[in-house]
């Protein structure tokens, strides 16, 4: 007992995964983030800290670990989480596959497949309504959500956000998370951030300079995607591999996008080239005309060339032509957002 109170740091540390440091582990860390390092001596009972790549051996002091930084730390974690998911991912594909021709063998589940058709065209938006909202009034589990545009302003936007509102609360009340991935110029939006305040429960919202056209995931069970560009005809997917392709798909663009809420992260500016400039400059590279590049990033035209006139200024550019070769030389591409 006298032993145990004079050494607290060489309590027992319950063994975890590396890439999920245990929160005696982040309390270190935040002290040799204040401190600029911090004693062997005082994290040896949390090898975690080392294995997580919180901390690293000082170069002239070996008897001390110094804090490695906080975003690089998460770049790294992020990277394996995503991983670890897409494994996961891949995993639950193969699966499927394999059990797939199992489930055809009983009577039964052959009738349920008839019924309940892998891949089923919807028409009209009333009906895309209604199947959307048919499939989550079973779901007790999660709502994976890609929008790459909102339109609140005409009557059918509006409507459609006041359904979308009652079954995302009904699945929150069901203690059901909610994710959603917009594109970045959806930011400046005041009614994105307002429609999450107005919700109660476990919902988050990122953001991307570009996404895939809509999808929304239920329960990793049914997914719905577009089948035209009007918005009008959508496919209601069950195939449990082409579900589990989607979903992961969304996965890997989250681990990707920025925090927009609860937590709002703001993008910095390098150099005087913002991340929408960084992101304009990528498609110019690649020889996209201006009009596929407002599309892409979700802007009009008119404010893409504003864009494009900014960053030409910024990087000393007098030509289109040399405006690429000036992005290829500045290196503002090889810069993490």
């Amino acid at each position: 007992m006298t032993g145990t109170a004079a050494h607290p740091a060489h309590d027992p540390h319950d063994p975890h995964d590396p890439q999920d440091p245990c929160p005696r582990a982040v309390e270190l860390y935040e002290r040799a983030l204040r401190e600029g390092g911090i004693g062997r001596r005082d994290v040896s009972s949390l090898p975690c800290l080392v294995e997580s790549g919180l901390l690293e051996p000082a170069r002239q002091d070996p008897a001390r670990l110094t804090p490695v930084p906080p975003a690089l730390v998460l770049h790294r974690l992020l990277r394996a989480t995503s991983d670890r998911v897409l494994e996961e991912r891949r995993r639950g594909a193969r699966l499927a596959e394999a059990f797939a021709p199992l489930t055809r063998i009983g009577g039964r589940s052959a009738r349920e497949a008839d019924r309940s058709p892998a891949i089923r065209v919807v028409s009209g938006t009333g009906r895309i309504n209604e199947a959307i909202t048919g499939a989550m009034a079973g779901a007790v589990s999660e709502l994976l959500c890609v929008q790459p545009n909102l339109h609140y302003s005409d009557s059918r936007g509006a409507a459609a956000q006041a359904v979308a509102m009652d079954r995302d609360q009904a699945l929150l009340d069901r203690g059901g998370r909610i994710r959603t991935l917009y594109q970045h110029t959806q930011r400046q939006m005041p009614l994105v951030v307002a429609r999450y305040e107005q919700l109660s429960g476990d919902a988050e919202a990122r953001s991307l300079d570009e996404v895939t056209d809509r999808l929304i995931v239920v329960d990793r069970d049914v997914a719905f995607v577009p089948a035209g560009a009007d918005g009008t005809v959508a496919l209601e997917v069950r195939h449990p591999a082409l579900v589990e392709f989607l979903a992961a798909t969304f996965d890997r663009l989250w681990w990707q996008a920025t925090p927009l809420y609860p937590q709002t992260v703001h993008r910095p500016s390098l150099n005087g080239v913002t991340p929408r400039q960084r992101a304009i400059a990528g498609l110019l590279v690649e020889g996209h005309t201006d009009a596929v590049i407002a599309d892409r990033l979700g802007m009009n035209i008119r404010t893409a060339r504003v864009h494009i006139a900014k960053l030409a200024a910024t990087l000393g550019s007098e030509s289109r032509a040399q405006l690429g070769y000036l992005i290829g030389r500045s290196g503002i591409l090889d810069r993490e957002a």
